[in-house]
């Protein structure tokens, strides 16, 4: 094995299980995942021995998370090529499994490029094999210290949009150790003013449909001992109300050219509600996260998740990602649902991006220009 660096990235604190790490059993190389589906309830690996099953994994969320999918990605081309697959075949199943998440692409199309620089030079299958799954272990290393990074920048920048400590954050989806090869993005941020003791209160929105923040974010709010409390998605406007909204820390699937977020749906009125109430609304993302080559916002294309994602309930012990998994219905037979995964925050409602390279505000096309120009990372294709 090339590197075992996946079972165990440096500096990362992971869940009981590790999300994702590499394995060679005598039968073959494997790609083993913590099936997120089945969280909070049980921790329960998934082994996948082909792209096909990756690919089947990442429709059903069982692995998720911007940066994590980029992650997969790589990995699932090194997985082809040690198992003597078409790589360029599972490089463009494996790019296309979720439109809107970038790094996904930008992990496949890293490890397609080792993989064919390798035989470019006259290296046989073997050794192209290890060349993709070198530049996949490099790739999780390099994101669990833009981790670090990120969690740095993000602290620093609370303490200069909110001195005097006892934040209160509110946060949308899952960002933490889940999505990440460290600790996160957003979450890691609100991690990092936790163990500063600056965290008062991390609100924690449930993410409707499939509850990301309820299943996901809460389970590592808890295993860090964070201060946290769940609200349904629809409560956020009372919490503003209130006055107990410091900031909002998002993350990110997609950030365009201008400076346009896309995020798990739901993050864009969390926006306005922050521009209306004058909070800061934070996106925090590395720089895998940015894609030069999306013009704007409207440019971004948007997931469409079947409609039984709504019109169900699925328990995580039966699997929580979707339709036909033993849902119970919470709809008339045949009603129609409106199910985009993300939405999309124009720039202006944006007060800063946060990533490894720093900090972009204001968010502006110029902006995001000159992070790009700080950064080799988003110039791979």
């Amino acid at each position: 094995m090339a590197d075992q660096y996946a079972q165990n990235p440096a500096g990362a604190v992971p869940p009981k299980l590790p999300v994702l790490r590499w394995d060679e059993p005598p039968e073959g190389p494997v790609l083993v995942l913590l099936d997120q589906t089945r969280l909070p309830a049980e921790e329960v690996e998934l082994v996948c021995t082909d792209v096909p099953a990756l690919v089947r994994a990442i429709h059903t969320l069982a692995v998720r998370g911007a940066p994590l999918l980029g992650i997969a990605g790589a990995y699932g081309v090194a997985l082809a090529a040690a198992r003597g697959y078409d790589v360029e075949e599972a490089a463009a199943l494996l790019e296309n499994a979720r439109p809107t998440a970038v790094n996904l692409g930008y992990g496949v199309r890293l490890a397609a490029s080792a993989y064919r620089a390798a035989v470019e030079a006259g290296a046989d299958g073997e050794q192209a094999a290890e060349a993709a799954l070198v530049s996949a272990c490099e790739l999780h290393r390099a994101d669990a210290e833009a981790s670090r990074r990120m969690a740095a920048h993000g602290l620093a920048l609370l303490g200069e949009l909110l001195p005097g400590g006892a934040h209160r954050i509110l946060t949308h989806c899952n960002t933490g150790a889940l999505v990440s090869g460290g600790e996160g993005t957003a979450f890691a941020v609100a991690l990092a003013a936790h163990r500063a003791g600056e965290l008062r209160r991390l609100w924690v929105d449930e993410t409707r449909p499939l509850l990301q923040g309820a299943r996901l974010t809460a389970y590592e709010a808890a295993r860090n001992g964070m201060p946290y409390s769940l609200l349904t998605d629809n409560a956020a406007g009372s919490l503003f109300t209130a006055g107990e909204v410091d900031a909002v820390l998002i993350g990110a699937d997609r950030i365009a050219a201008d400076g346009s977020v896309a995020n798990k749906i739901g993050s864009y009125p969390l926006a306005v509600l922050a521009k209306y109430h004058h909070v800061p609304f934070i996106v925090v993302a590395p720089t895998t996260t940015v894609d030069p080559s999306t013009p704007d916002g409207a440019s971004i294309e948007v997931e469409q998740r079947p409609g039984g994602e709504v019109t169900e309930v699925t328990s995580p012990q039966a699997g929580a990602a979707g339709a036909g998994a033993g849902g119970v219905s919470v709809a008339p037979l045949g009603a129609q649902a409106y199910n985009p995964a993300f939405d999309v925050t124009p720039p202006d409602l944006v007060t800063a991006v946060v990533t490894e390279e720093g900090v972009v505000s204001p968010v502006t096309r110029a902006g995001i220009a000159e992070l790009c120009a700080r950064s080799r990372q988003v110039t791979i294709s």
